[in-house]
């Protein structure tokens, strides 16, 4: 009996799924990651046909399955989360769950990881194990600092990327705090950049015979801190960081997820996505443990801790709450401005600010090339031409049009 449900269940697995269809059909991927950013990233994969093996540890598996609204006690936001996906339970503290793991990294041809560097290392998660299993093997490793940080083993949340990205300092009313959008804005860009370096390290590996894997290596912050494409040219040429111009999640993660005045004037961001999180918390601000002890109660007591919080910070200086924020494993932030970003040693570690000649400004500093690929990074060798500089090269060295037709073709406004 056993036997045919399971058989019946599989078969159930397979219905509605199209035969070849999506861009990345035979794509095999696995996913050692939970809640947004990396699971995002495998979401993008397998709604173009991917194969997608997410894996959860047995019990309450992804913690983004209790996230978000409810209709009739069911969660909501992980139907869409998990769509297009198959599901696994694997618990990685055995010993004989980290040789299955193994067996699926050499199965994929992508692996998706979001734990610490240090949980990674003693998982066998990590790059060089990785590609000691496959060398073939592309690993997308998403963390809150990146893996070449002094952070490296530092937890992060999304909210924290945005923080430091320099978007929220961007967001509100000039008026007030800064604000974050209303949405996993710093793991959902995360998750599309990772998407975007993946297919990129595809084509490498699918026209290079000399491909030997690839460790695509991307913090949290630097997905929107590259697509503000404007704010550290313009801190760099104009001097002044651009400010606000004109908000707790609808639908959050977890409980704790705001912004705070501390008592010398700064605004930091304090961030939870878990359960455990937010006890960390509750535990620094000295509140009843027991009060906060499910999802359901950390939820109905939000506006207490909310307001607690708002008052621990605003009695004490950002650097003093920071300090004791990391000591307690509170995920949080100041938030960066694009002058902190330029000072900030983390992004000088990362070498994510790089200077490029300009034939109108001289040297300029923008973001680098990210994400950063460490087996064959990219690089910024131009800052945007003048309008047709390469009509030359493109029309008539690579497409191989004549100067001729090129003539006639400008002179009839077509280039």
């Amino acid at each position: 009996m056993d036997r045919m449900d399971n058989d019946s269940r599989a078969a159930q697995g397979q219905q509605g799924r199209p035969g070849q269809q999506g861009q990345l059909t035979g794509l095999k991927v696995v996913e050692f990651a939970h809640v947004v950013a990396g699971p995002l990233a495998g979401a993008m994969l397998a709604d173009q046909g991917a194969d997608v093996v997410h894996v959860e540890p047995p019990g309450a598996g992804d913690a983004a399955r209790a996230m978000g609204p409810r209709r009739d006690g069911v969660p909501l936001w992980f139907k869409v989360a998990g769509r297009n996906k198959r599901s696994v339970t694997l618990d990685l503290h055995h010993e004989e769950g980290r040789r299955i793991a193994h067996d699926l990294i050499a199965w994929a041809d992508v692996v998706i990881v979001t734990l610490r560097a240090g949980r990674l290392r003693a998982w066998g998660l990590d790059w060089e194990a990785v590609h000691a299993v496959n060398p073939q093997a592309i690993l997308l490793q998403i963390s809150g600092f990146g893996a070449t940080s002094s952070r490296a083993d530092a937890p992060g949340f999304g909210k924290m990327g945005e923080a430091r990205s320099g978007v929220v300092h961007l967001t509100g009313f000039p008026d007030g705090p800064p604000v974050h959008t209303g949405f996993s804005h710093g793991d959902a860009v995360t998750g599309l950049m990772g998407a975007f370096a993946i297919l990129a390290a595809l084509h490498r590996r699918d026209t290079d015979p000399d491909f030997d894997g690839e460790w695509i290596d991307l913090a949290l912050f630097e997905p929107l801190f590259r697509l503000v494409e404007w704010q550290i040219i313009a801190y760099d040429q104009l001097g002044a960081a651009p400010e606000r111009a004109g908000n707790q999640l609808a639908v959050a993660p977890a409980a704790v997820i705001n912004t705070y005045r501390s008592g010398d004037g700064d605004w930091l961001t304090v961030t939870s996505a878990t359960t455990r999180s937010v006890l960390n918390v509750v535990r620094l601000l000295g509140l009843d443990e027991e009060a906060y002890a499910t999802v359901e109660a950390q939820h109905a007591g939000r506006e207490r801790l909310d307001h607690a919080l708002r008052a621990w910070v605003a009695a004490r200086p950002a650097d003093e709450c920071l300090a004791a924020f990391e000591r307690a494993e509170v995920v949080a932030s100041r938030v960066f401005s694009a002058a902190d970003i330029v000072t900030d040693p983390v992004y000088a570690e990362r070498e994510d600010v790089v200077t490029v000649d300009d034939p109108d400004l001289g040297p300029v500093r923008m973001q680098a090339a990210l994400p950063h690929f460490r087996r064959n990074p990219g690089a910024v060798w131009r800052t945007g031409p003048a309008l047709g500089a390469d009509n030359g090269l493109v029309y008539g060295q690579w497409l191989g049009i004549d100067g001729e037709r090129l003539a006639k073709l400008e002179g009839q406004g077509v280039i």
